[in-house]
C-alpha cells in the first residue's frame, strides 16, 4: 500500500482539484471500494480485465485536513496503449493506475450506478447508486468525457444514445459527511419544477469510516448526475464577448436578475427560514474582520482603505437585516447557462468553495448571491481592461454599470425586495467578496489584484446599488 499511496502522491499535485498546492502531500489511505464492472468489462478469465477501485485518501499535511475520492481503474501495463496522458503510474510491476474519470471502465461503471441503481464495497465502506424519483433511466452511449477546466471536482459528460438528453455527472473530489448542497438544493428545485436548474438524474452515495471516531462510521455525497445542456455558453462568455464588442447586454442581465430571485423565491419556500439573530450578525461581522485582517496582510493597497471599509461594514450591522434562507453560495456569470427557449439556468450550488462544508449549508443571506454577481460583472469590466489596455477604460466602466443596474432591477421585480433599503448591507456583502478576491488573485493571478482593488475604492464612495 506505501508504493500507492507513493504513486497517488506524486500525481495528485499536478491535478486542479487538489487543494494543497505547493507542498507535497501527506497521505493516509482511509479507506477504498470496488464498483462492478459493465457487461462490457466483466470478461471472465480474462487475465487483463480491469479493476475499478476508487481510494479515500485523507491530506494528513492539509489545515483542515482533506478527505479526496480518487477513482482509479487498474490495468495491465501491457494492455495500456494510449492512456491520453491520463496514467496515474505503475505502483507495481504489471499494473498501471489510470485516472477513473477518464477510463471507460470507470464511467460505464459509474453511470450504470447513478441512474440505474446498484452497490459497491470496501473494508467499512459502502456505496450506492440513487436514481432520481419518476426518472426514467436517460440511454447514454458508452463515449464519456471529462469536463475541462474544473477546479474543484471532475465532471464526466455521457452524451445521449438514442437521441434522448445527455447527462453529465461530477465526481466530487472532497469528501464531507451530509447531504452536498450541490445535490440537496438542485434536486428540490428540480422536483418541484424550477426550469432554472437542470433536471436530477441520480447519486451516489455512501458511507466511510468516521474520521473523528475509532469504529463509527460517515454518511455522504460521492456523485452527482443531472441534466447536460449541450452548446451553450455560461454567461461570463456570453457577456465577455458583448462588452469587448460594446453591445448592450442589460437585457441578458435583467433576465438573469429574475431567474436568481425566482430561485431565492423558490428556495425560501422549499427550505426552512429564520429572522436573523444578534450571534447572526456577530458571524458575519467577525468572518469580514477576519477575513480583511488576511486580505491586509497579504494585499497590501487594501490597507489604506482599512477605515473607509470598517465604516461600510459598520453601517451594514446596524441596519435591518432580512430573514435568512439557502442560497447557492457562489454566484456568478459562470454558474449560469443559457438554453434557447428555457432561459438562464443556474448551476453548482455547493457553495463558495473556500468556505468549510458546515458554512455553506446553513442559511444566509441571499444578497450574499446578488453581491457576487454584482462581482461577476465588475470582472468582465477588469477582464477587458486587462485584455486591452490600449481602449479606454471608460466603456468597460459604463458596460458593468448598465448591467449591475438591470440585474440588480430584474432582481428586485421578480423578489419584491427594495433593495434600496439594504444598500449598506449590499455594500458591505460586495466589499466584502472583493476582498475576498484580492486574496485569491494575489496567491493565484496577482496581474488581476487590481480589478478587487478598484472595486473596494469605488464601493467604499459610493452604495451598490447605484455604482
Amino acid at each position: 500500500m506505501d508504493s500507492t499511496l507513493a504513486c497517488l502522491a506524486a500525481w495528485m499535485t499536478r491535478q486542479r482539484w487538489y487543494a494543497g498546492k505547493g507542498r507535497v502531500p501527506s497521505l493516509r489511505l482511509v479507506a477504498w471500494f470496488d464498483l462492478a464492472p459493465t457487461e462490457a468489462d466483466a470478461v471472465s478469465e480474462d487475465p487483463a480485465r480491469p479493476r475499478v477501485r476508487t481510494f479515500l485518501v485523507l491530506d494528513e499535511g492539509a489545515l483542515p485536513v482533506v478527505l479526496y475520492q480518487v477513482p482509479i481503474v487498474a490495468r495491465s501495463t501491457a494492455s495500456v496503449e494510449d492512456s491520453g496522458g491520463h496514467v496515474i503510474g505503475d505502483p507495481e510491476p504489471g499494473v498501471t493506475f489510470i485516472d477513473g474519470p477518464h477510463d471507460p471502465a470507470y464511467t460505464r461503471a459509474l453511470v450504470s450506478l447513478v441512474t440505474r441503481g446498484g452497490t459497491g464495497s470496501g473494508p467499512r465502506t459502502t456505496v450506492t447508486g440513487v436514481p432520481a424519483a419518476d426518472v426514467e433511466a436517460p440511454a447514454v452511449s458508452d463515449e464519456s468525457a471529462v469536463l475541462s477546466g474544473e477546479q474543484s471536482n471532475t465532471s464526466i459528460i455521457y452524451r445521449s444514445g438514442d437521441g434522448g438528453p445527455s447527462i453529465i455527472c461530477k465526481v466530487f473530489r472532497q469528501l464531507h459527511p451530509g447531504l452536498n448542497p450541490d445535490i440537496e438544493l438542485q434536486s428540490a428545485l428540480s422536483a418541484s419544477g424550477s426550469m432554472h436548474v437542470p433536471a436530477a438524474v441520480g447519486v451516489l452515495e455512501g458511507t466511510w469510516p468516521d474520521l473523528a471516531t475509532a469504529g463509527g462510521s460517515v454518511r455522504g455525497s460521492l456523485a452527482f448526475a443531472q441534466e447536460f445542456l449541450p452548446d451553450v455558453d455560461d454567461a461570463w462568455r456570453v457577456a465577455l464577448r458583448a462588452a469587448a464588442r460594446r453591445e448592450d447586454f442589460t437585457v441578458a442581465a435583467r433576465e438573469i436578475g429574475e431567474a436568481t430571485a425566482d430561485v431565492h423565491v423558490a428556495l425560501a419556500r422549499l427550505f426552512p427560514t429564520s429572522e436573523t439573530r444578534p450571534a447572526d450578525r456577530e458571524a458575519t461581522a467577525d468572518t469580514w474582520t477576519r477575513r480583511l485582517t488576511m486580505a491586509i496582510a497579504e494585499v497590501p493597497g487594501i490597507a489604506e482603505r482599512r477605515d473607509a471599509i470598517e465604516a461600510v461594514y459598520a453601517r451594514a450591522l446596524e441596519a435591518a437585516w432580512p430573514p435568512l434562507q439557502r442560497i447557492h453560495g457562489d454566484l456568478h456569470l459562470g454558474q449560469v447557462l443559457h438554453s434557447p427557449g428555457r432561459g438562464w439556468v443556474l448551476l453548482d450550488f455547493e457553495g463558495e468553495p473556500l468556505r468549510p462544508m458546515a458554512e455553506r449549508v446553513r442559511a444566509d443571506l441571499a444578497l450574499r448571491d446578488v453581491a457576487g454577481m454584482l462581482r461577476s460583472f465588475d470582472y468582465v469590466a477588469g477582464s477587458i481592461r486587462l485584455d486591452t489596455p490600449e481602449q479606454s477604460p471608460d466603456a468597460a466602466l459604463a458596460w458593468a454599470r448598465d448591467a449591475r443596474r438591470a440585474f440588480l432591477d430584474g432582481y428586485a421585480t421578480v423578489s419584491g425586495i427594495r433593495l434600496d433599503a439594504q444598500r449598506d448591507l449590499l455594500a458591505a456583502l460586495e466589499i466584502d467578496k472583493a476582498v475576498y478576491e484580492a486574496i485569491y488573485e494575489a496567491r493565484n493571478r496577482p496581474t488581476w489584484v487590481p480589478i478587487p482593488l478598484r472595486a473596494i475604492a469605488r464601493l467604499v464612495e459610493q452604495p451598490t446599488v447605484n455604482a
